[in-house]
């Protein structure tokens, strides 16, 4: 996909990394995620990839191979799903929303061929159609209400309201309840617009044009985890808090449910995702991919770095589970503060008290 045409407006400097395509920000990074927080700006990610599956066995099919209820997936409301392999680790994750006619599936650049592939190899005899619509679909971003100023526009094609971080029906939670997740209030939306119109729909908004820095400030922020950023190949969906809005644990089959369910009921997942806190004294900040020290061990990796309006430098970390949560952290010789998104204890809300079946193995004393 060839960069955005908003990359040639004043002060746009060019995004890097999964964002490539799109700018990292318009030369006021701090004031365009105020004015994203506000329900004032918006932000192209027309580098996303666009997926449609059409066909009258569409949502029970995705419903089958995914993670996800979608059997009862009403036209306009939104959702997620991921494919696991085997194992129960993510190989794919999308923003998921329905017209009537069509599925829509929103996903990372560098994920949707693979996407396209594996839901092509998984047709069979059923009837759908799957299609790659990137190069006709853009996507652009919004915070709290500014949604609307986006479907009012004549480009408009569809909106996918973000559910995190409300657990879901059938989901559960590894971290604070709803009413206490630092997200609860940043309500944000993926407008799907006419990629022809990309421009246009976004000066018709009215919104101020913001940059990736801002969005991602923001993600973080919230405790979101991103496919691009936060997966690695052996990421599961509880290492990441993520069967708040992903998972379903109470549908049928699918790959990589046993995996899903085991590690739900016994808990303790071998990494977990936290917040780092990073000290900006020295107005360095590491890379992604930086290793995350506890005295002279490796205890994991950093996964997002970002700059926030007002909490400074921030960091996304997946770590060994059984990390102290009051260990001291050291990020390329910077300090760095843990804040727990996933508890030390392994722990989802709802966890049996102990494995099902458990008392049909124990030996009787006596």
């Amino acid at each position: 996909m060839s960069p955005s045409p908003l990359l040639a407006r004043p002060g746009a400097v060019a995004a890097g990394g999964p964002d490539s395509g799109v700018a990292l920000h318009y030369g006021q990074p701090a004031q365009e995620q105020r004015a994203l927080e506000a329900g004032q700006g918006v932000v192209d990610l027309s580098h996303l990839g666009v997926v449609t599956v059409t066909g009258p066995d569409r949502l029970s099919w995705l419903n089958t191979l995914s993670t996800q209820l979608l059997l009862d997936l009403a036209p306009g409301q939104s959702g997620e799903l991921l494919l696991l392999d085997p194992h129960g680790r993510i190989e794919h994750a999308a923003a998921v929303a329905d017209d009537g006619e069509r599925s829509w599936l929103v996903t990372e650049a560098g994920h949707v061929g693979g996407l396209v592939d594996f839901l092509e190899r998984m047709r069979f005899m059923l009837r759908v159609e799957v299609a790659d619509v990137t190069g006709r679909t853009a996507v652009v971003g919004t915070y709290a209400d500014a949604w609307q100023a986006v479907a009012a526009t004549p480009g408009h094609v569809l909106t996918w309201r973000d559910p995190w971080p409300a657990t879901a029906p059938g989901g559960t939670s590894y971290g604070p309840p709803d009413a206490e997740h630092p997200g609860r209030d940043l309500h944000r939306a993926l407008g799907l617009v006419d990629r022809a119109r990309l421009a246009e729909t976004v000066d018709a908004t009215g919104l101020r044009l913001a940059g990736t820095w801002a969005w991602e400030a923001l993600r973080v922020e919230a405790w979101r985890p991103r496919l691009g950023r936060e997966v690695d190949d052996r990421a599961i969906p509880h290492e990441l808090d993520w069967l708040r809005t992903g998972v379903h644990l109470e549908k049928g089959c699918y790959r990589g449910q046993e995996t899903v369910a085991r590690v739900y009921n016994l808990g303790r997942p071998p990494r977990r995702l936290v917040m780092l806190h990073l000290d900006g004294s020295e107005h360095l900040t590491p890379e992604p991919g930086a290793r995350v020290l506890h005295g002279d061990r490796d205890v994991g990796v950093v996964t997002t770095v970002v700059r926030h309006a007002e909490l400074g430098p921030l960091a996304l970390a997946l770590v060994k589970r059984s990390l102290p949560a009051d260990a001291q952290l050291v990020v390329d010789d910077i300090a760095a503060a843990q804040e727990i998104i996933v508890p030390v204890s392994g722990e989802a809300v709802g966890r049996p008290v102990e494995r099902p079946g458990a008392e049909l193995r124990r030996r009787p004393r006596g």
